[in-house]
């Protein structure tokens, strides 16, 4: 099996009714949530619950993951110790998920262990999921003083190490959100508190988690979140997958934000990177220049042609180019005029790997910069000479100059060209034509993929 859902929820120790003791019920929204919460992990039936949390064995440069076979811990440093948790641990997925760590060079494994006991940050959740589904054991994860992008890319491994156990899934997120929120809450106010709470919670309402990378760490800060690396983790599972978000509710009177939030995957087990053969509704193109690119960089090695590639893209041949970018920056290109391979895919696959790794302009993408790259793929008409300017239009058509062995192309519809002249200018540069020297043009017709 593999991923079958996440859920992100807060851990106020008083909304414990033994710790509370009527508190709780000002935060009664979060608590029929978590119940929700707690029912829709049931009906998930899974295998294992990974719970991230921030209140366990945490390293600055190392994501914790708690060993051992079983667990146990209550709530006697908040004045309950007769309320107790325990918890048995799937040894088995912390095992793949330490070997993948160690294989795509993240800092994270069982290493370290200061403290067996459970967290709160793991109790809470625990607490509410117990009373409807007890049949599953436990991963439990610590965040880190690591990049987000790095806790990102740890919670791909978890959606990896799902699919290859063959375990049904669900990553539960546990963190607060800003402690900031009022003037007379236990943390005072900060500006950035409720900003950030609200742009967390928009984050969640929208089922787009991966926008909270660009969150800085000084604005964090100010907020006093403790949650944010908990649910870049979810991110990273979630990544590549269509989901259903859900904001169940978001409340915060006593000046810390809580928010529970349920992430349904509408095909379980999709993923970009092509472990499953399910699209999840990007164009077969990019998809295979995608899967081709995260293919080789994790394995040093091409990609074999998937066996979902539809007919054309095997029986057709022709010229094709493949760009990436990192938001609007470019960050590789190469193609070929002509055809070079037996089919497009080969192509596809082969170009791909080029702009990547090839692109003398860039270095050679890193693992780490895979979940940023957006990819497009411009299959190339054949050629036509043309014997004037006025047939041509930056916007419909690319160009092709030459001049003995040298040519130089321009895709068409290019952002900043928007002339015939600057076309035939930087196309005439690539080549390495001067301006003043005869040359001849082509013009070609792209179908792009995006």
């Amino acid at each position: 099996m593999a991923l079958v859902g996440g859920f992100v929820v807060p851990h106020p120790p008083l909304i414990i009714p033994q710790i509370g003791k009527g508190q709780e019920r000002k935060i009664q929204a979060t608590i029929d949530a978590y119940h929700a919460a707690g029912r829709m992990i049931a009906d998930l039936m899974p295998d294992t619950v990974v719970i991230v949390t921030p209140h366990s064995v945490a390293y600055s440069d190392y994501i914790h993951i708690s060993p051992g076979g079983t667990a146990r811990g209550d709530f006697g440093m908040f004045g309950s110790p007769q309320v107790q948790i325990s918890a048995a641990y799937d040894q088995e997925f912390t095992a793949w998920l330490e070997r993948l760590s160690e294989h795509r060079g993240i800092p994270a494994g069982t290493d370290g262990e200061r403290d067996s006991r459970l967290d709160h940050g793991s109790m809470i959740p625990l607490y509410f999921i117990n009373k409807y589904c007890q049949d599953f054991k436990v991963v439990r994860v610590s965040i880190s003083g690591l990049p987000l992008v790095t806790h990102f890319r740890f919670g791909g491994l978890i959606a990896e190490a799902a699919e290859e156990t063959g375990k049904r899934v669900v990553v539960v997120a546990s963190g607060d959100l800003s402690h900031k929120l009022i003037e007379d809450g236990p943390y005072g106010f900060a500006e950035e508190g409720p900003v950030f709470d609200q742009k967390v919670t928009e984050a969640m309402r929208a089922g787009n988690l991966k926008q909270l990378l660009d969150l800085s760490e000084t604005f964090c800060s100010a907020a006093a979140e403790c949650g944010l690396r908990s649910v870049v983790v979810l991110a990273g599972a979630l990544e590549g997958r269509t989901i259903k978000p859900e904001l169940l509710s978001y409340e915060g009177p006593f000046g810390v934000g809580y928010a529970v939030a349920a992430f349904s995957i509408q095909c379980a087990g999709q993923r970009r990177d092509g472990s499953s053969a399910e699209s999840g509704g990007e164009d077969e193109y990019v998809k295979l220049a995608r899967m081709s690119l995260e293919y080789y960089v994790r394995n040093r090695r091409l990609l074999s042609r998937p066996d979902w590639i539809k007919d054309e893209l095997l029986t057709m041949r022709a010229g094709v180019f493949v760009s990436l970018h990192i938001g609007d920056e470019l960050r590789g290109c190469i193609g070929t005029i002509a055809p070079t391979a037996p089919c497009v895919a080969d192509e596809i696959i082969r170009n791909a790997v080029s702009a990547g790794m090839e692109d003398p302009r860039f270095p050679p993408v890193k693992q780490e910069e895979l979940p940023y790259l957006s990819y497009k793929v411009d299959v190339l008409g054949e050629p036509e000479p043309v014997q004037s300017k006025e047939q041509l239009d930056p916007k419909r058509y690319g160009v092709i100059v030459s001049s003995g062995y040298r040519r130089g192309l321009l895709l068409p519809d290019l952002d900043g060209v928007d002339t015939v002249e600057e076309q035939l200018r930087i196309a005439c540069l690539k080549a390495g034509i001067s301006p003043s020297e005869p040359y001849q043009i082509s013009r070609f017709e792209v179908v792009r993929h995006t």
